[in-house]
């Protein structure tokens, strides 16, 4: 048996593990629930229109803007309550997915 493995315990429906990590599982990022306060690109597109600016206040189901992707408007909503602390997008822009686009406060 090879001294260099590192055993951990994995515990998983009451029940305990010994096992090891691949060095993939081991050095992935870690999962992180969605922040609701940071809007986010959900699919490559463009930016038709900014609907608000810095320092508004919005109110949750507000459209903050409209992104164009696969020939269709899709109306970005506020996801809470808040003000918008950060616009990180311009009318005509082209965005990745993932990217942040609105962030509230």
């Amino acid at each position: 048996m090879d001294e260099n493995i590192e055993f951990i315990d994995f515990k998983y429906e009451e029940i305990s593990y010994r096992t090891t990590l691949t060095k993939k599982f081991a050095n992935r990022t870690p999962y992180a629930p969605p922040d609701p306060r940071k809007i986010m690109a959900f699919i490559p597109g463009t930016i038709i229109k900014v609907l608000v600016k810095e320092g508004q206040k919005v109110q949750k189901g507000d459209t903050l803007l409209v992104l164009q992707a696969m020939k269709m408007d899709n109306h970005l909503l506020a996801s809470v309550n808040g003000k918008v602390k950060k616009i990180f997008v311009k009318q005509g822009e082209i965005v990745p997915k993932h990217h942040t686009l609105v962030e509230l406060k």
